[in-house]
């Protein structure tokens, strides 16, 4: 589903590029990346299962493993840097069509780039999206078609609906985020050059 990736830019987009394929061949697929911090950034993997499974941990270490060898080879970041790998949670971010589409009929806020309708945030039911469209209606009853290059961001909104419906069985039962850098673990990343 090469054409519904999450939007990146800069920064965001380089990583994304490096670890994509090795995501797929582990089969997990990519929802967030966000860089954050100066002196010692952390960048944030969220990733779901291909297989739509619960995430555990076991997945959080598998692709912390795998991606944390890909960034130290690709380099996107000169000095230290820590990696924290988690699943998307309960109130996700929607960053693709497949997104909107999975939790249809949720509650969901989004906040736009350029204002639409003389607004920039909106909070509604999700009614799903294809490659150019995400889709919701408001709380008035209005449907709203909203270009989805023109999103900013876009959560889903937490209500025991949204509980019950992505619930697992007690066992099957994965945590809601794991990072990678344990207390005292040393970061990612080479450290800075010496001149």
């Amino acid at each position: 589903m090469d054409e519904d990736q999450p939007h990146h830019e800069g920064l965001e987009a380089r990583i994304a590029t490096a670890i994509t394929p090795t995501l797929g061949q582990l089969g997990y697929e990519l929802v967030r990346i966000q860089v954050s911090g100066k002196e010692r950034p952390v960048v944030q993997i969220m990733a779901d299962r291909a297989d739509e499974a619960p995430f555990r941990v076991e997945d959080c270490e598998a692709i912390s493993h795998s991606v944390g060898a890909v960034l130290d080879v690709e380099d996107p970041i000169k000095g230290e840097w820590t990696l924290e790998v988690s699943s998307a949670g309960i109130d996700r971010p929607l960053t693709r069509a497949k997104d909107w589409n999975r939790f249809a009929g949720h509650i969901a806020t989004v906040e736009l780039v350029v204002p639409q309708d003389g607004r920039k945030r909106f909070r509604g039911i999700a009614l799903g999206a294809d490659a150019e469209v995400a889709r919701m209606r408001l709380e008035d009853g209005t449907q709203l078609d909203l270009p989805r290059g023109n999103i900013r961001r876009a959560k889903l909104v937490l209500t025991d609906e949204l509980i019950a419906a992505t619930t697992a069985p007690a066992e099957d039962a994965g945590t809601e985020e794991v990072q990678d850098e344990a207390a005292g673990a040393p970061p990612r990343g080479r450290k800075p050059k010496r001149n």
